[in-house]
């Protein structure tokens, strides 16, 4: 679905302000991921406390999806984005606040509903931008966000090494994701496209929507695995000495994060559906090599696939469902979302069984199989969306 709105303001100008949301999101969660450590000490959390605590993340970002597709659909992605980062980067502070277990818990669930409210609608500023562009341009946006990640992490180190505590972290990040809020909210899409009149909260997606939806999934499998357990496998099964534990992790980011810049110009000459079987085909060779050859070397190769592999897959498929006709691009991303980051959540927690019921390597080849799900499945989008 493309916007028909006229802005007295460049086209330019609106991609860099949705880029620069993109960074800010990026910047909130990877200024948490850096301090989880120093929020475990500080709590003194055990590993299984840890984990159990964090769950409470995911939990509130999935009871977000459906209401955040709707507020959106209902007030505009610009206005959500920017109460959505307010209310991420306020509610970080509160992480660092929290002095009980439970005031954690409350204060992560509150940030994984406002980091999907933020998700949801600046995509959805993105798919705004790429249809005065006509052409793909998403993927860009998601390399901004990955960008982010590793600057985000570089301050984290960089806090914990002048002993700054969590708490003074956030709040300069606050102070940051506030100012680049206020600087970019007038530069931001104005409208989105219209939305199908008195659209329902609860929208069951159409088949191509589930297709989408499905190689996300698959594919966010391999990136959920990716994510928790690269350097669990480069400890266990590679045996890298201690200094190489994160090589494959590190791998793995830096070639998402390229990929992500140079996605958009190989989509424009090889087509959606091309790269997208490019992308599986690169997930599950590099995993395959992984697990066939877990030696340093191979292995770091390997992991340089999969991070090429997975990185145009979400931002390609968001970029398509936003264009749907079906119903609003924000309810449609929603839609999306919530059966890709199933994904997401499953791909860990199946890596753990399967290595428990077998083997790391096994599990691992396992995963690669999902990489072959996308390939075979993004065979089937429609030629009017490839």
């Amino acid at each position: 679905m493309r916007s028909s709105v006229s802005s007295p303001i460049s086209r330019k100008a609106h991609r860099m302000a949705v880029g620069a949301l993109f960074f800010l999101q990026g910047l909130c969660f990877s200024s948490w991921g850096s301090r989880i450590p120093s929020i475990q000490q500080q709590l003194q959390l055990s590993e299984a406390q840890l984990g159990a605590v964090l769950f409470s993340l995911p939990v509130g970002l999935m009871l977000s999806l459906p209401f955040t597709g709707w507020l959106t659909s209902k007030i505009g992605s610009r206005k959500v984005v920017t109460i959505a980062l307010v209310i991420y980067s306020t509610t970080l502070v509160t992480i660092g606040l929290s002095q009980t277990t439970w005031q954690l818990v409350v204060a992560l669930f509150f940030f994984g509903f406002a980091s999907n409210m933020a998700n949801i609608s600046v995509n959805t500023q993105a798919v705004g931008v790429e249809s005065l562009y006509k052409k793909s341009i998403m993927a860009s946006f998601h390399g901004l966000w990955s960008l982010a990640g590793f600057v985000g992490a570089a301050i984290g180190t960089f806090m914990i090494g002048a002993d700054i505590i969590p708490l003074h972290h956030f709040l300069m990040v606050l102070a940051v994701v506030l100012l680049g809020v206020a600087l970019a909210y007038r530069y931001a899409f104005p409208q989105d496209a219209a939305a199908p009149a008195n659209q329902p909260i609860f929208v069951k997606p159409d088949k191509a929507l589930m297709g989408l939806g499905l190689i996300a999934f698959c594919s966010l499998i391999c990136e959920g695995a990716m994510f928790d357990w690269s350097g669990v496998y480069f400890q266990k099964v590679v045996q890298a000495e201690k200094a190489w534990v994160a090589a494959g992790y590190t791998a793995f980011m830096s070639t998402m994060a390229f990929t992500r810049f140079i996605a958009d110009w190989l989509t424009s000459r090889l087509g959606l559906k091309r790269v997208l079987q490019l992308s599986g085909v690169l997930t599950a060779v590099g995993l395959a090599i992984a697990v066939l050859f877990p030696h340093m070397v191979t292995a770091i190769i390997g992991f340089l696939l999969v991070g090429a592999g997975v990185s145009a897959v979400v931002p390609l498929v968001y970029g398509v469902a936003g264009k749907t006709k079906t119903m609003a691009p924000s309810m449609a991303l929603a839609a999306v979302s919530t059966i890709g980051f199933a994904g997401f959540l499953v791909g860990p927690p199946l890596i753990g069984l399967l290595a428990g019921v077998s083997s790391l390597r096994l599990s691992f080849a396992v995963i690669a199989l999902m990489g072959i799900s996308v390939a075979l499945l993004s065979g089937r989008i429609k030629s009017e969306a490839a």
